[in-house]
């Protein structure tokens, strides 16, 4: 049965009072994550001007099998990029992670 996760991991400003400073300038891809059972889909929207490299770890639920994290794919500015990937058998985990481009 295939499931879904909404993943809108941002880089966000530093928290008022923590000693960093704020950024005026908003970063990040919004993602959506989709798992059937061993393949992984995830569809990122980079809503903003600068360019987010996204990319896509997966954990597999056994031991042999093996886990994998995907080379870094660039979401440009008002760009959706779709980023797949797979277990032999069931994920235990996939997250996206953000860097931007320098």
């Amino acid at each position: 049965m295939p499931y879904e996760t909404m993943s809108h991991a941002r880089v966000r400003p530093a928290e008022a009072g923590s000693g960093g400073a704020e950024s005026a300038d908003p970063f990040g891809a919004a993602c959506r994550t989709e798992v059937d059972g061993s393949r992984v889909t995830v569809y990122c929207h980079n809503p903003y001007p600068d360019t987010d490299h996204v990319s896509l770890h997966i954990e597999c639920l056994q031991w042999w099998d093996l886990d994998s994290d995907s080379a870094p794919v660039a979401a440009g500015p008002a760009q959706t990029v779709r980023l797949t990937g797979r277990c032999w058998k069931e994920v235990r985990s996939a997250w996206i992670s953000h860097r931007k481009a320098v």
